[in-house]
């Protein structure tokens, strides 16, 4: 980084938001991938004007940028791969604007933490159900740019469903907003569309309407156990299909139900082969109940052994601990976790989880298996000793034959992650040359230097 250009960032934030020492660049290389990749310096925009005048500067200068929120991505969307700068907007563009009661809709920024909205605006008896696992730290700007899920998604869907507009910057400064604070809106192409889950590559967010929901009076937990994954997942298909929506369905296999099992001693069925937790939510509790009956109908046809309803707040808590604590539990089959979170139409679960036990035992790994069947994701856990060369080649070689698996199954490489640069090699075997091609031109009329986020998403 030319002095000069150190410069400009210090005079323009300051010297309390504008680093280009070593330490910064450390706390700020890395994500959840554990990859790491030294930035040429971090600045924290104080608002959407210093945003301006930052990507105006570094689009005119040729100076890689890269948006950064909680950093808590598991695709390495927000590493400074091409070098550049980290644009961290964590520090001071972390506000609740507006909770707007009379529209059900909040205005934030994008450095607020999705479960602090959440907080927020359940104080007022509304909602906003997306609740990634990273709920309690990661933002909401990185919840829109990757499109975050969440246990809720099967009933209630995800953060696309949640985006009502955005004001963002483009690369040479201009400031836009896309989409309005109103339920219908046709006018125009979908540009909100457009940004939600462009992870930072077409501009910089920074701020977001977003839709809220009557909270729920009443919420009830159920737990099946069930002899095989493959009744598990029929299970959730034809529960779904029979018309019961529940709020999350979730899932463990019989390696993570061993794992939870062996680390927390909690009296989980080790012999089972897979569990399933469901949530019921409404606001007339004999409907709960009656939709619970069903369920139980549809798991015991499906061939569950034991159906169990929590019977308050704490026996609910536990059945969720479970589900809530099995990704750290399963470290205890490897040292190196190549995780990815496929999704498949729910009808072609019983199948993935089938081919992903035949190409495990192919290439000789353990990959344990859990998550959101309500929507079809599944979390795969390829499990290896990071220290045995051989034995992370086969889990990444597993790993793009699970991937080429669920394609032709009808699925996606992933269900909330992002593609980043982990799943940037993957890209041709879901899109042909065509529809990349188009993605390259849609990034080139947004950002024709191509100075954000670049070298991201197979581009």
């Amino acid at each position: 980084m030319d002095k000069k250009h150190e410069k400009f960032f210090i005079k323009l934030l300051g010297e309390d938001n504008a680093y280009f020492d070593e330490a910064h660049k450390i706390a700020y290389c890395y994500d959840a991938t554990r990859k790491r990749y030294a930035p040429d310096g971090v600045v924290f925009p104080r608002d959407e004007s210093d945003v301006s005048e930052i990507l105006k500067y570094c689009n005119e200068h040729k100076i890689t940028i890269i948006p950064r929120g909680a950093g808590s991505g598991f695709t390495g969307g927000a590493l400074a791969s091409s070098g550049g700068i980290i644009m961290a907007l964590e520090k001071h563009m972390n506000k609740i604007l507006e909770i707007d009661l009379e529209n059900m809709v909040a205005v934030v920024q994008p450095g607020v933490i999705n479960k602090d909205l959440q907080k927020e605006v359940e104080k007022l008896g509304l909602f906003y159900p997306p609740d990634p696992a990273s709920e309690t730290y990661s933002t909401l700007g990185g919840n829109v740019s990757e499109n975050s899920g969440g246990m809720r998604a099967a009933k209630y869907g995800i953060t696309k469903d949640y985006v009502m507009a955005l004001r963002a910057v483009l690369p040479n400064g201009d400031v836009i907003r896309a989409g309005k604070r109103t339920i219908k809106d046709v006018a125009g192409f979908n540009i909100v569309g457009i940004l939600i889950a462009s992870e930072g590559a077409l501009a910089v967010i920074t701020e977001i309407t977003l839709k809220l929901i009557s909270k729920p009076k009443f919420s009830k937990t159920a737990m099946g156990v069930f002899p095989s994954v493959e009744s598990a997942m029929n299970a959730v298909f034809k529960t779904m299909a029979a018309g019961v929506t529940p709020v999350a369905m979730e899932f463990l296999d019989n390696l993570s139900i061993k794992a939870v099992e062996e680390r927390f001693a909690r009296g989980l069925p080790t012999s089972a082969g897979a569990i399933l937790v469901s949530e019921m939510d409404g606001n007339d509790e004999s409907v709960i109940n009656a939709d619970l009956e069903r369920l139980k109908e549809h798991f015991i046809a499906n061939g569950a052994s034991e159906f169990k309803v929590a019977k308050d707040a704490s026996e609910s808590s536990d059945i969720w601990f479970a589900r809530r604590n099995c990704s750290q539990a399963i470290n205890c089959y490897g040292s190196l976790k190549i995780n990815e979170d496929i999704t498949v139409p729910r009808s072609k679960l019983p199948a993935l989880l089938e081919k992903i036990a035949e190409i495990s035992a192919k290439y000789n790994v353990i990959t344990p298996c859990f998550g959101h069947t309500g929507d079809g994701n599944v979390h795969t856990n390829v499990m290896v000793d990071k220290n045995d060369p051989e034995a992370v080649k086969r889990g990444h070689e597993a790993i793009t034959e699970i991937f080429k698996a669920t394609v032709e199954l009808g699925g996606t490489l992933s269900g909330e992650h992002g593609i980043g640069i982990s799943k940037a090699p993957f890209m041709s075997l879901a899109f042909s040359e065509a529809e990349m091609n188009l993605f390259r031109a849609i990034k080139k009329a947004f950002d024709p230097n191509n100075i954000l986020n670049p070298n991201k998403m197979g581009l």
